[in-house]
């Protein structure tokens, strides 16, 4: 009971990356009043795990303790501590993907004594709304999940949202994040969108029911292994033919997630609509000019047109392997 304290220190309480990166979640420990990792009684265990959004729930990362390494789910292969000195318990993740992103739990255990210290890992990246072919207010929960992962990207957190918020994001519908709240983000107030006498800011419906509510989806995605192009070709292109294009070139027809990312974190710029996975046809557009979007950078949506009769060029995105 008199001896030193045990004591778990991040350097860092946040600490940025980006998808395809590599990133170390500094954590040390020590004991209070003395310079040594340990009392040499006991083995230490560290224990690394990831935070749901409401913390309700851990996802075990990694446990260590002497010369037993264990690392749990997609996390198996990619994770190892860095242990660049006796009191170092820092994570050291590889290949980060884009559910990576959340917060993070050091937890060392040496007898009866713990502590812990909690660091945030943030992606660069750029977070869109999303609504499919249907129309808007079409996906429950589970079917908004799927979405963000079928247009490369995963469903967006109260953070990334807030922070695209303050980047200028506006959007008047309503969509799932991952914690299953349901929000949207206004910049300029008015009528049909929380009222012209409002304040600014991310309005929030609430927690609804996963299976029966319906909304949009806002999705986050990150860079890229690969590259995205507008491809040239001496025709407009129905869906089918645009697909079959893409692959002709060694490509596939690019997804939303993809159009967003190269938009946002490369500047792509291009004038002309064409066909993405999904059905829709986008194009995206850095530096605004008449009949190119004259008031705002964005990725233009055009719509989900006739697949079958519909004419129009082609995105596509081959990956390096």
């Amino acid at each position: 009971e008199n001896g030193p304290r045990l004591l778990v220190v991040a350097e860092q309480a946040k600490i940025f990356s980006h998808r395809g990166g590599n990133v170390t979640l500094p954590c040390k420990f020590y004991h209070e009043h003395t310079s040594t990792a340990g009392s040499g009684t006991h083995k230490i265990r560290v224990k690394w795990t990831k935070l749901t959004s409401d913390y309700l729930k851990e996802v075990d990362v990694f446990v260590a303790m002497g010369h037993h390494r264990k690392s749990y789910g997609n996390y198996q292969g990619r994770v190892f501590l860095r242990e660049s000195s006796e009191n170092d318990a820092s994570l050291i993740i590889t290949n980060i993907i884009l559910e990576d992103y959340g917060r993070y739990k050091c937890e060392v255990i040496e007898g009866l004594e713990d502590d812990t210290a909690v660091v945030a890992l943030n992606l660069e990246g750029v977070v869109f709304p999303y609504s499919p072919r249907l129309g808007r207010y079409n996906l429950n929960f589970h079917e908004a999940q799927r979405a963000c992962l079928d247009q490369d990207s995963v469903m967006a957190s109260f953070d990334q949202l807030y922070d695209a918020w303050r980047s200028g994001l506006d959007w008047c519908n309503a969509g799932w994040l991952s914690d299953g709240s349901v929000q949207y983000p206004i910049t300029k107030p008015r009528e049909p969108c929380g009222g012209k006498n409002t304040v600014p800011g991310v309005r929030n419906y609430g927690f609804w029911d996963k299976e029966k509510g319906r909304y949009d989806v806002f999705c986050f995605t990150s860079n890229f292994n690969g590259r995205f192009y507008y491809l040239i070709h001496p025709t407009k292109l129905t869906y089918d033919e645009a697909v079959q294009a893409c692959l002709k070139d060694g490509a596939q027809i690019a997804k939303v997630g993809q159009i967003f990312a190269a938009w946002k974190l490369l500047g792509y710029d291009r004038c002309d609509a064409g066909w993405l996975a999904d059905g829709s046809v986008r194009y995206p557009i850095s530096r605004p000019r008449k009949r190119c979007s004259p008031n705002e950078a964005a990725v233009r949506f055009v719509g989900f047109p006739d697949k079958k009769h519909k004419l129009y060029g082609v995105y596509c995105f081959r990956a390096y392997n």
